[in-house]
């Protein structure tokens, strides 16, 4: 019958950064699918890829392998494995999820037309609620009318929660081995068990659950908040990794308000056992403090537009906390915070700062956030916004 394969679309950091690794520690052939044709070329020609893992006191270098890559730009080459594959992942941020979805389809016509009815599971690793719905709807959208009921029957879109660190490696890293990607040793990848079609694959590292919905707002309202308070308090204190910002006496504090805040608004919503939360926010913050990983502010912060979105990590926290009766305090620095990022190098950025202009505070807060003007939340993010555009503490230094 052959090696079974996982087709993996997207070979950054979350797919060789994790995904490959867990993959072919479990005995698949890991098959990328990326548009950056030398990668892929690199890939193909070498059939493996480095990847150092980093932890506070040792960095190890792992060979990856068997791989195999393939330009995503090729799409009969990318339906003809999707035809073949044992499993499927995809990482390769939302915006390119309608792009995948052709050659998906593709393959999955030819799949069924060779009589092939195995069911097929796709892992989504992708920083959005509705990814895997989304996914599937633009796959469906691609497939033929009659073949269009097959796809809930045979293909499970499963959600993940991605919390393995894995920053872009950097130039010169990249001219010493093109295949390199770094990464924190945390291994643990959790899906919604009740997503699958079929059986539930063996993978590595992989922790089917249920119900998921408590486990990603746990990735989004902890990990992904505090990502982001680093990034944007860090930005302005003119840090450039988020170890440097964690350790800031201006950052931390409000980093831990608004954890506290969203630690005990998900306990409320969830019932997570408290001491055990402590515990996984105590484990999480000596992660966020691995110098080797050296995880820049940039990557932290990149994309506020997303991540100032109505429930997205910062609003959507603050929205959990007063539905339970918890004043934001906290996460509000943390809102007023990427509105003031103004990153020369990061193109949401500016079309954010585009908008302010043109929008003033008010307008962006209701367009852009989902936040009335006359609201509590409103009022807070308001003052800690001119406190960050004037106080001298917080004015980033050229």
């Amino acid at each position: 019958m052959g090696v079974s394969t996982a087709v993996v679309f997207g070979a950054g950091s979350v797919g060789r950064g994790f995904l490959g690794q867990l993959f072919s520690e479990s005995g698949y052939e890991v098959v990328f699918v990326d548009i950056d044709e030398s990668l892929v070329e690199n890939l193909a020609r070498r059939r493996s890829y480095t990847l150092r893992l980093a932890s506070p006191d040792k960095v190890e270098d792992l060979t990856i392998g068997p791989v195999r890559a393939i330009s995503g730009l090729h799409t009969e080459q990318v339906a003809a494995e999707v035809s073949r594959a044992s499993l499927m992942a995809t990482a390769v941020g939302v915006r390119a999820l309608a792009v995948i979805a052709r050659p998906i389809a593709a393959g999955l016509v030819q799949r069924w037309k060779m009589g092939q009815t195995m069911p097929l599971n796709v892992i989504v690793c992708e920083n959005l609620y509705d990814a895997p719905d989304r996914l599937r709807n633009y796959v469906r959208e691609a497939l033929p009318e009659e073949l269009k009921p097959c796809v809930q029957e045979r293909v499970g879109f499963v959600p993940a929660v991605i919390a393995r660190m894995s920053p872009v490696p950097t130039s010169e890293q990249r001219a010493a081995d093109p295949t390199l990607i770094v990464a924190e040793p945390y291994k643990v990848l959790p899906v919604d068990r009740e997503a699958f079609v079929g059986d539930i694959p063996r993978i590595v590292g992989m922790e089917p659950v249920a119900p998921f919905t408590a486990y990603v707002e746990r990735k989004l309202y902890i990990h992904n908040t505090a990502h982001a308070m680093l990034g944007y308090l860090g930005y302005r204190r003119g840090y450039s990794f988020g170890y440097e910002a964690l350790g800031d006496p201006w950052v931390r504090p409000l980093l831990d308000q608004a954890l506290d805040e969203a630690r005990r608004a998900l306990i409320a919503e969830h019932g997570f056992e408290p001491v055990a939360f402590h515990e996984h926010i105590g484990y999480l913050l000596l992660r966020f403090a691995n110098r080797t990983l050296a995880d820049p502010v940039s990557r932290l912060a990149r994309d506020p537009l997303r991540k100032l979105a109505p429930g997205d990590r910062l609003v959507g926290a603050a929205r959990l906390a007063e539905k339970h009766g918890i004043r934001p305090e906290g996460l509000a620095w943390g809102i007023a915070a990427a509105l003031v990022y103004d990153n020369p190098d990061d193109t949401h950025a500016l079309e954010l700062q585009t908008r302010l202009g043109r929008e003033g505070l008010i307008g962006i807060l209701h367009h852009l956030c989902g936040i009335q003007g006359d609201e509590p939340l409103a009022d807070l993010v308001r003052s800690r916004y001119r406190l960050l555009r004037e106080e001298p503490q917080w004015q980033r230094k050229p």
